[in-house]
């Protein structure tokens, strides 16, 4: 068996690709009307048909989960986040943990946590 993608829920796709585009340089594969998957296996699933499909309410910032990203100029992705053309909610600025790795922890345009770290 192999983990094929990951999804996640959004509100307004062509916000959410743009923001995963600039941000982190990921690119539509394939668009099936409210359900986009991007390259590194990433799916952006429209909230209204996910809420239709599970029928229960989507919780936003529900801290259950996170995306994972490794960067190695981190200090520059900082500022690329600081300067991105809309406000970033951050749950902790670029900081280092006791092993040596630099992380930066922030929210998606849809409350979907991400955390992006030098390689370890």
């Amino acid at each position: 068996m192999k983990l094929k993608n990951v999804l996640i829920v959004v509100n307004d796709m062509e916000k959410s690709i743009a923001f995963y585009r600039e941000l982190f340089g990921l690119e539509v594969i394939l668009d099936n009307d409210g359900n986009v998957i991007l390259t590194e296996g990433l799916v952006l699933q429209d909230a209204k048909i996910w809420s239709d499909f599970i029928g229960k309410e989507i919780l936003p910032k529900n801290h259950a989960s996170e995306l994972y990203f490794e960067e190695k100029d981190i200090e520059a992705f900082a500022k690329k986040l600081d300067n991105y053309r809309e406000p970033i909610e951050y749950v902790n600025r670029l900081m280092t943990h006791s092993w040596g790795q630099k992380v930066i922890r922030f929210y998606d345009p849809d409350g979907n946590l991400i955390e992006v770290g030098t390689p370890v």
